[in-house]
């Protein structure tokens, strides 16, 4: 009998673990020109999903030598560099309602930014663990 309690906490504890569904942390951009929450925490492997809930429309890019050497450098609009992300920006907007997601494999911290709205102080930050 205390076999198969044990082994039924044991179950019960790891239930969330076993779906394969990686967590996920939502940052909202603004109509105040800012992502909400500015530092967002994550664990390595975790996706940070960015929601433009205003009227406006924003971008989600990484600053290139604000994130570790070896991460995958990420964009809304699928870029590969910062500049490519700065020269069509058009391109990275994210419409409000929409949304933009990145799964970040590297521990680290990573500097991102609103290519429009840079001037204006929109800059965000992710900590992965």
């Amino acid at each position: 009998m205390l076999r198969l309690s044990t082994a039924t906490l044991a179950t019960l504890s790891t239930a969330g673990c076993l779906t394969g569904q990686p967590s996920t942390q939502t940052v909202t951009m603004s109509d105040n020109l800012t992502f909400e929450p500015s530092t967002a925490t994550v664990e390595t492997g975790e996706t940070v999903t960015w929601a433009n809930e205003s009227d406006i429309q924003h971008t989600v890019t990484a600053y290139e030598n604000e994130i570790p050497d070896e991460a995958e450098y990420f964009a809304s609009g699928g870029f590969e560099s910062e500049r490519a992300a700065r020269n069509r920006v058009t391109e990275g907007l994210i419409p409000p309602g929409e949304k933009y997601e990145h799964t970040f494999d590297l521990p680290g911290t990573y500097g991102y930014f609103c290519v429009p709205h840079e001037g204006s102080g929109m800059v965000g930050t992710v900590r992965v663990r």
